[in-house]
């Protein structure tokens, strides 16, 4: 059961949200757009590896909406693998958030679980005993029919016990249950059951840090976007390329303007290499400390140069002054020879 042109759909998806996912923790799989099919959907992790703060941060998210529905026994994976087919779900419908949040017919903390534009509501979990080693791709993608084969024999049910029924508005159509199927009109919202309303507040208010649970989960899944990614690379790189061009122009400066330091003196090579160093470790800053220094040693070395050569020529203006030869060389010849 499945719509458009897959057979085997898979999605690939971040840890730690793969694996909650496969473990029957996470009912609702958020994206920005629907979903485009029903049943079966494999679950690859992807290749980045999470950091220990984000998996904390989900874990606290899931405690916490699973106690509003006074569930506290929550067996979390001991293991988040990346770059691995890990298990598979059924995807049983597609709701927005606002629908999901209204629907009075599902527990209190599945209605909180869904924080995104569409909710892929997920049944059925199960995790592979082995997990797949695979390469993962964008999107809804169809699993390749040699690791369908040996996948489908290494499943196992998920060991949770709170799994979730979503009930189908049409229990004859597989597809019934998708955007608009779900009352959530505003007027609808206004003509809600207070009763209910007031027990979903309080319940909420019951759960001091639910709302800070709510909003870490959040800030853990914006890490994972490729704007945010794109950007910090980028200033990654300019930076080096900053600290590197700064040293090659210091470098460059002092083969020209100076011939004592750009014949290659020993004490100074090995300086400008350790200032060389500095600066691609720590930044532009030591990199500037590093060349301001170089520049006051060549100040000086250069001034002690010209100084020298000064002196030089002094010397031997007095030594080889032409005035004075000649008029050595005029007395000589004015000599005479003793009688």
């Amino acid at each position: 059961m499945s719509r458009g042109n897959y057979k085997n759909p898979c999605l690939t998806m971040h840890q730690p949200w793969a694996s909650l996912l496969v473990h029957g923790i996470k009912r609702i799989e958020g994206r920005s757009w629907p979903s485009p099919i029903r049943g079966r959907l494999w679950i690859h992790a992807a290749s980045k590896v999470p950091d220990e703060a984000t998996i904390k941060a989900m874990e606290e998210f899931y405690q916490q909406i699973y106690a509003v529905d006074g569930i506290t026994d929550i067996q979390f994976p001991q293991h988040y693998p990346v770059s691995r087919l890990i298990g598979c779900v059924e995807v049983v419908g597609c709701v927005t958030s606002d629908e999901l949040q209204n629907w009075d017919a599902l527990p209190q903390g599945v209605r909180l679980e869904g924080q995104t534009n569409f909710c892929w509501l997920c049944e059925k979990p199960q995790k592979l005993i082995i997990p797949f080693e695979m390469r993962g791709y964008q999107g809804v993608y169809n699993l390749e029919n040699k690791i369908y084969v040996a996948a489908a024999r290494g499943l196992m049910p998920s060991q949770n016990s709170f799994k979730v029924k979503f009930p189908l508005p049409d229990p004859k159509d597989p597809f019934s249950l998708k955007p608009g199927s779900i009352p959530c009109t505003m007027q609808e919202k206004k003509e809600l059951d207070s009763k209910q309303v007031t027990s979903l507040t309080a319940a909420i208010k019951q759960v001091t840090s639910l709302t800070a649970a709510i909003a870490g989960a959040k800030a853990a899944a914006t890490q994972f976007s490729k704007k945010g990614q794109s950007l910090q690379t980028n200033n990654i790189f300019d930076y080096t390329t900053r600290s590197k061009s700064k040293v090659i122009e210091d470098e460059a400066a002092e083969s020209l303007d100076n011939p004592v330091l750009g014949s290659g003196g020993t004490s100074d090579r090995t300086y400008r290499t350790r200032s060389k160093n500095r600066g691609t470790q720590m930044g532009e800053e030591v990199c500037s400390e590093s060349s301001s220094s170089s520049s006051k040693v060549e100040s000086s070395q250069r001034s002690a140069v010209t100084k020298s050569e000064d002196w030089n020529t002094r010397i031997g203006e007095r030594r080889f002054d032409p005035g004075s030869a000649r008029i050595m060389a005029a007395a000589i010849r004015n000599l005479k020879p003793p009688s």
